[in-house]
């Protein structure tokens, strides 16, 4: 825990990004740095509104074991928001978004 997926079809710093948000987590939501798993899946096409412009979309999935709150979520979620921007290569434009949530019941791990 946490698991994060970070989708994207911009230029990004992938590690320097999962470096300073594993630090972030830990510090935010109490986590363990040992602890963070962050995977990066590129989109190779994306398409917003009418698709008459060439925008680029990074979207951040924060899974966190039951029990933060909506507002420790949401302090999160604006922190992640702020932070991106510095790993991006051209920011300007970028449709930047991020979801925390509880993990399942069913998760386990190894």
């Amino acid at each position: 825990m946490p698991q994060i997926t970070v989708d994207y079809s911009a230029p990004l710093d992938r590690r320097g990004f999962a470096l300073a948000l594993h630090a972030l987590l830990a510090e935010t939501v109490d986590a363990s740095l040992d602890s963070c798993k962050t995977r990066f899946r590129e989109v190779e096409e994306t398409v917003v509104g009418d698709g008459s412009s060439e925008d680029v979309v990074v979207h951040v999935e924060i899974a966190l074991l039951f029990g933060r709150t909506d507002a420790t979520q949401a302090r999160l979620s604006e922190a992640v928001l702020a932070l991106l921007p510095r790993y991006l290569k051209a920011a300007e434009g970028a449709r930047l978004s991020v979801e925390v949530r509880d993990l399942e019941n069913s998760y386990r791990k190894r």
